[in-house]
């Protein structure tokens, strides 16, 4: 039992009890399955499912959840995996929510009369789709031996039903009433999608697909990111969809740059295009790979979210050898402003990193200002950025201003990313990077050193 994202949300419970005006959402559930497992909750991150807490039944096959949901819209309950959507199932939360649920062997039952109009409709949704949720999602269990041959017909029939499906149903709630419409058009593509891509005895040619596949496109479903990220399965309903209409436009595979560069037209959005780019840079083995992919498609890389997964795929591939791209930190001044690397190209540009408790980087300060005074009116620029955590922060700005210190002045807010790209375990650490912003050397000489003066002053003639 993971006990510690159990007593996360159990903390977070009990603590918001006394905190916010807002009621948890409350699950009681029973097990009724030959082996028994863990009960997970997920959460939607950015299309994929995250857990935020697990359970294991007692004996008498009884679990439960109370949490504040971080937001309205889909969570998943069930046994299942991260990565897998078989034994997972979704539900529909929203501050004050009840839910009451039988997991059975290979499906879910609602009980009692506590629980809300939107989980009534979603699980009357899953009745109806569930001939082709068995075949396609949860296949080794239900459907092993299905082949196209009985699951095309079986999605066309529930395809058809689907279209009056929602005749005269609402729940009262706008927001719901018009998410369902995407949680069946979602769901359609994904069961479609995932029997094309998984294991079967005999496997369909594009010419043999069935009528729903023609108008499956991933150019339609791609549209918004919100769409995708919003859904469980959006990240891999946009792979699965990809191979599919791949097959379907004859579009020759190819590794690498080229043959990624062949695929991203097909997804509209440049959110989803850089969110695809990074879950295919996520296997590369060499830094000159990432600066080829970066070079074509780093202005896909929108969102904070996408630069910060860039930067993770960057860090441990980056060999920090000379004429290197130097890591684009970005952190505010004593004013509040942010400055980041890309600000300084055209300056040499000697870096160090420092905190107000360590000894040794105190005692370079005087050297430092030594050197800055030595350097006036050249183009080197001395940027200190302190990894004092954020509760110190005070305490910073204190020194920086008794001490008179010059240069420009960051706060990093603890080791965070410059501290893992760099491999920094120890300070004071001073680096040195040329006028283009490429490394020279992330080790260099101290100020208290002349070797760092001679280094600084032959960067600038170069």
């Amino acid at each position: 039992m993971n006990m510690n994202k159990i007593g996360s949300t159990f903390i977070l419970t009990l603590g918001s009890m006394y905190v916010f005006a807002q009621s948890p959402v409350q699950v009681t559930g029973s097990m009724n399955r030959e082996k028994p497992g863990h009960v997970k909750l997920f959460k939607v991150s950015d299309g994929k499912p995250e857990e935020i807490a697990d359970t294991t039944p007692n004996l008498a096959g009884k679990f439960g959840f109370v949490f504040y949901p971080e937001y309205e819209g889909l969570y998943l309950i069930g046994t299942g995996g991260q990565n897998n959507p078989s034994d997972n199932y979704t539900f529909y939360f929203k501050q004050g929510d009840k839910l009451s649920l039988t997991l059975k062997e290979n499906n879910y039952e609602l009980t009692g009369s506590s629980n809300s109009k939107e989980n009534v409709v979603l699980r009357d949704w899953f009745k109806l789709s569930e001939p082709i949720y068995q075949k396609s999602i949860n296949f080794m269990k239900g459907g092993a031996s299905s082949t196209y041959v009985d699951f095309f017909p079986d999605l066309e029939n529930v395809v058809a039903k689907s279209s009056n499906f929602l005749k005269g149903r609402t729940t009262g709630n706008s927001k719901f009433d018009h998410r369902i419409k995407e949680i069946i058009e979602l769901d359609l593509a994904n069961y479609a999608s995932n029997f094309i891509n998984t294991p079967r005895t005999a496997h369909p040619s594009s010419e043999e697909f069935s009528n729903y596949y023609k108008g499956l496109s991933i150019v339609k479903l791609s549209k918004t990111a919100a769409k995708i990220y919003g859904y469980p399965w959006g990240k891999r309903l946009l792979n699965s969809m990809l191979m599919i209409n791949i097959s379907q436009k004859k579009v020759a595979y190819k590794d690498g740059v080229e043959g990624l560069g062949a695929l991203l037209p097909l997804i509209s959005n440049d959110t989803l295009k850089g969110d695809f780019v990074l879950e295919r840079m996520s296997r590369l083995k060499n830094y000159s790979e990432y600066m080829a992919y970066t070079n074509v498609f780093g202005k896909y890389f929108l969102t904070e979210q996408l630069k910060k997964q860039q930067r993770e795929i960057l860090a441990p591939l980056a060999t920090l050898k000379p004429g290197e791209a130097a890591f684009n930190f970005s952190y505010p001044d004593k004013n509040g402003n942010m400055v980041s690397m890309a600000d300084l190209k055209g300056k040499v540009v000697l870096v160090d990193v420092w905190a107000t408790w360590c000894g040794p980087c105190k005692g370079e300060i005087p050297h430092l200002k030594k050197l800055e005074e030595e350097l006036k009116g050249t183009d080197v620029q001395v940027v200190s950025i302190s990894v004092d955590e954020a509760k110190d922060k005070e305490k910073w700005l204190k020194m920086v201003k008794d001490e008179n210190l010059g240069g420009v002045q960051l706060f990093a807010s603890g080791w965070g990313e410059l501290a893992k790209y760099y491999k920094i375990d120890g300070i004071p650490r001073f680096m040195v990077f040329d006028k283009t912003g490429k490394i020279v050397t992330v080790d260099s000489p101290r100020p208290s050193t002349p070797e760092l003066k001679v280094l600084l002053e032959k960067t600038l003639t170069n």
